[in-house]
């Protein structure tokens, strides 16, 4: 489909807010990007750069190794509330861990986090796959269908929760009963929930209650099949969902300055912590399978843009043509990076019709 047929790209942050984010690397580690003072200092530049959206990562244990990759996290609720009153346009996710929260704790969040925000908050649900984080708190973790199962209800209930016209209701799952259930207040406009995962029980799910799918691809080649199959399992429920991915955005005078670049990322990739990353991903997530370890090294799952930055435009205006309503970046040294984006690659993307003016 021509570009200019279709809704504008909306740009976003897929944000550091836990360490050494987003390579697995010692390379040129930007060691505070994950404090609140750096993540509200990108807020504030992406906010008023047009960004629309931020995302947030959810940790509860680094995976080891000299990095101890993601080790040090900030809670993604009160990480939220806070970026909400800095800023005063941009769209803020809040990450949840389905086995660690009870649906009626989320729905009051997530209608405070709305009320004080003008509906600016939303939620990505994620069933949970890393046994190294729940194991540690003596939490196991079903099988992959079951889990998904399980976030479903997670999610019927909470729409409840968010609907005056549904409450009281009674609600009875093998993980929750709930008998006159209420919530007050709700909020205006329903919160945003998005899952991140491309496996068949993600996309299953997905399709019937989320209204935007989160997902990682090894490259732009495929994506434009995973969005057609999740839209043609939305048209059954008489749905739309929309689609965001996170690239890995490395750019520089030319292609070979990005790729060498690159390059050095991976030398100096954390071995053990890559090792376990890849080993919970693959037992775990079913959505990383085809990925390799210096792909995920590098970006963490992301798909990586890598050229001069007319190469890395293009890249993402091919993501748009393939169907992709929004893209959360990442990139390795994130203010800097941000900065650099919104003056060498943003103008090119507007221009071509891609997103809209600032």
């Amino acid at each position: 489909m021509p570009t200019e047929q279709l809704q504008k790209l909306a740009l976003g942050l897929f944000m550091p807010n836990c360490s050494n984010m987003p390579s697995i690397s010692t390379h040129r580690v930007v060691k505070d990007q994950w404090t609140y003072e750096h993540n509200e200092s990108l807020a504030l530049a992406a906010e008023s750069y047009g960004f629309e959206y931020l995302f947030p990562v959810s940790r509860w244990r680094g995976f080891g190794g000299e990095t101890n990759f993601l080790g040090t996290s900030l809670e993604t609720t009160t990480w939220a509330a806070a970026l909400l009153r800095a800023t005063s346009s941009i769209n803020v996710f809040s990450t949840v861990h389905i086995p660690l929260f009870h649906p009626f704790v989320v729905a009051k969040m997530g209608a405070t986090l709305s009320h004080m925000s003008g509906n600016r908050w939303g939620l990505n649900v994620v069933s949970g796959w890393s046994e190294r984080e729940f194991g540690m708190m003596g939490i196991s973790l079903a099988e992959h269908t079951r889990r998904y199962e399980r976030t479903s209800c997670f999610i019927e209930i909470l729409k409840k929760l968010w609907s005056a016209e549904d409450q009281p209701f009674n609600y009875e799952c093998d993980w929750y009963s709930v008998s006159g259930g209420q919530a007050s207040p709700v909020p205006e406009v329903p919160p945003m929930i998005a899952n991140a995962g491309v496996s068949e029980d993600a996309k299953n799910m997905t399709a019937r209650l989320c209204d935007w799918a989160f997902i990682s691809t090894p490259s732009i080649d495929v994506v434009g099949s995973i969005i057609d199959d999740i839209a043609l399992k939305a048209q059954v429920f008489g749905r739309s969902v929309k689609t965001a991915i996170f690239p890995f955005l490395i750019w520089g005078e030319s292609r070979v300055e990005a790729e060498d670049r690159l390059a050095s990322i991976i030398s100096e990739k954390d071995e053990v912590a890559t090792a376990n990353w890849l080993h919970d991903l693959t037992a775990g997530s079913g959505s990383f399978d085809v990925f390799t370890s210096d792909m995920l090294a590098a970006s963490g799952g992301g798909v990586h843009m890598v050229g001069s930055a007319a190469d890395v435009a293009e890249q993402l205006i091919e993501a748009h043509r393939a169907g992709v309503n929004a893209v959360m970046l990442t990139f390795p040294e994130y203010l800097d990076d941000l900065h650099r984006f919104a003056k060498e690659i943003q103008p090119t993307l507007t221009e071509a019709g891609c997103i809209a003016a600032n």
